[in-house]
């Protein structure tokens, strides 16, 4: 089969990664986004906004994907903002695609909020019960994931398509000006850090401090989404999506500020806010950016503290099964160690940090 992919959010840390395996399983790539400059090599680009309905179908227009993965979504005050604004997405481009019908398989990404509850009720109430598993039942709250999920199930079942719906963790690669980017978040602090004497504190509760947790690289992502949307075990079916492995802060914090030349500072028993740490330090980075050449002078490009701050804010242990997947034939796996300091290289590598 000639495999035709459209990616929704293709220069987002999810939709590169994907671009770039599908462009080198010989997929015919579409990239959709609404800035194309930094798709990856190979990509078709398809400049177009989701939330724009004309301009949408006339950006898809004569084109006929096999498969379509949606790995982007928009933020909004509220959580009822969220709703409408993210299902409208979904559902827009199925509405813009001229021949939906023709779709084999269409895959949506979005996460442990599904288990945890949206920003504003994050983890709260009654802890959740752990290992997080597909099984779970919704929670009684509104959720975008699920406005997402419900448009999804209803055009797979109008249109004859199969669908796949992927859970990671906190997603670990590359991807400048992504609104979730812990891994880069972190090589700014420490770079920040380095630079200035200060010390590199674990910004998050005694509970991720101290607890079991996981990681999703955004390869290890890539690859299961490939896999359910190419295997007939993937078909219609949720899946979470982490590393493999398992990990505590405690253990890996000190590794991460040794590959910063740096030492962890002592954990100080309680949460510190990385938003509040960073704020004002607009002026250092440009100080680093002039020293050392390097290629992203906007901040907040890199950093984005508060999304760091909900995820290792915390209060619930936060641990993922992944016997679905495996069970069914996804038998990925990827080194917690070797997705930060495999991106902390590629960074330094290419200039966004010293």
């Amino acid at each position: 089969m000639n495999h035709k992919a459209l990616i929704i959010g293709a220069t987002g840390m999810v939709g590169q990664n994907l671009a770039n395996r599908l462009v080198a399983e010989g997929w015919t790539v579409h990239g959709l986004a609404r800035r194309v400059e930094a798709l990856p090599s190979g990509v078709l680009p398809i400049k177009a906004d989701t939330l724009d309905p004309v301009s949408l179908r006339d950006a898809l227009a004569g084109l006929s994907p096999s498969h379509v993965f949606f790995t982007t979504w928009t933020r909004r005050e509220t959580e009822r903002e969220n709703c409408i604004a993210n299902s409208a997405m979904l559902r827009n481009v199925f509405e813009a695609l001229p021949h939906p019908e023709r779709l084999a398989h269409a895959s949506l990404v979005t996460g442990l909020k599904h288990y945890l509850g949206p920003f504003e009720a994050y983890a709260k109430g009654a802890p959740p019960v752990t290992p997080f598993r597909e099984i779970m039942p919704r929670l009684d709250v509104e959720n975008f994931y699920y406005a997402q999920e419900d448009v999804l199930f209803e055009e797979a079942e109008k249109h004859g398509f199969s669908w796949s719906v992927h859970r990671p963790h906190t997603v670990i690669g590359h991807a400048v000006g992504n609104l979730m980017n812990m891994g880069t978040t972190l090589a700014v602090y420490a770079s920040l850090c380095r630079a200035a004497g200060l010390p590199f504190v674990f910004p998050g509760s005694l509970v991720q401090w101290s607890s079991l947790t996981d990681v999703t690289d955004a390869r290890q992502l890539a690859r299961q989404i490939h896999w359910a949307a190419t295997s007939p075990a993937g078909r219609n079916e949720a899946f979470n999506v982490v590393n493999g492995d398992v990990f505590r802060w405690s253990g890996l914090w000190p590794e991460l500020a040794a590959w910063f030349g740096l030492e962890a500072a002592p954990y100080p028993g309680h949460a510190t806010s990385l938003e509040t740490m960073l704020k004002g330090k607009e002026g250092d980075w440009a100080a680093l950016v002039a020293k050392y050449g390097l290629v992203e002078p906007e901040f907040s490009r890199l950093a984005s503290p508060w999304h760091t701050d909900a995820d290792l804010g915390r209060p619930v242990e936060c641990v993922t099964d992944m016997s679905k997947s495996r069970e069914l034939g996804f038998t990925g796996y990827q080194s917690t160690r070797g997705s930060f300091f495999d991106l902390f290289t590629l960074l330094r590598a290419q200039r966004y940090i010293p």
